[in-house]
């Protein structure tokens, strides 16, 4: 994408209601949603995540397919998921909000127990060992994931790297979280839910198009 390109689209995500590009220093002094996202959406429906959202494929089309529920789709990258949130404006999606910020804040950006269900969808795998702090499944990103949940809140993870399925289920059995649902090729497993095959992002089909499996994991973290 040219740089001209990626101006347009920041200019453009300023105007849009839906999206919210708050300072670092916003969000880690007293975020003014956090605990208030029903004032964001004019409602207490509940909340589930995107982190890492990218274009915003999985949040728009999930948000189509449960308009009781309030979807939110956070990533760095503002020029990624203007699609995402122009598609939402276009389509008079009220249930739809992206924030361009850092995923390791999220725990400053909800309370407690404010969020229903959190989705992790192709992340990097980070496989050097030294990115491991980085790594959207290890055990810090967990715990900030517990805070924000709802007691029975669950998280679900979608990557085509064999290397995050496996060291996510490793550390899930070691740490004793509860795995509610596992499987290593979605689309060659007939108990595949439904939201997991049903949509398919920019860089899923690019993989699948590549013969790579896409794995999945459902899971809820215990402490």
């Amino acid at each position: 994408m040219g740089s001209k390109n990626k101006l347009k689209r920041f200019k453009e995500n300023e105007t849009f209601a839906n999206v919210i590009q708050p300072t670092r220093e916003e969000v880690t002094t007293n975020f003014k949603y956090k605990g208030k996202w029903n004032t964001f959406f004019k409602n207490d429906n509940p909340i589930v995540v995107e982190l890492g959202c990218g274009k915003g494929e999985y949040t728009i089309a999930l948000a189509e397919k449960n308009p009781n529920k309030n979807f939110i789709g956070i990533d760095i990258k503002g020029a990624r998921f203007w699609r995402g949130a122009k598609t939402a404006i276009e389509n008079d999606m009220n249930n739809v909000g992206f924030i361009r910020t850092q995923i390791e804040l999220v725990d400053l950006i909800f309370a407690e127990n404010e969020v229903d269900e959190i989705w992790i969808t192709f992340p990097d795998p980070q496989i050097k060992y030294k990115r491991t702090k980085h790594r959207m499944t290890n055990s810090e990103f967990l715990k900030k994931y517990h805070t924000v949940l709802k007691e029975d809140g669950c998280i679900n993870l979608k990557t085509d790297s064999e290397f995050m399925h496996g060291y996510t289920l490793g550390l899930l059995h070691g740490e004793g979280h509860e795995i509610l649902h596992a499987n290593h090729d979605v689309y060659k497993n007939v108990y595949s839910p439904e939201e997991v095959t049903g949509t398919q992002t920019f860089y899923e089909k690019q993989y699948l198009e590549q013969g790579k499996p896409i794995t999945y994991v459902k899971f809820r973290v215990k402490y």
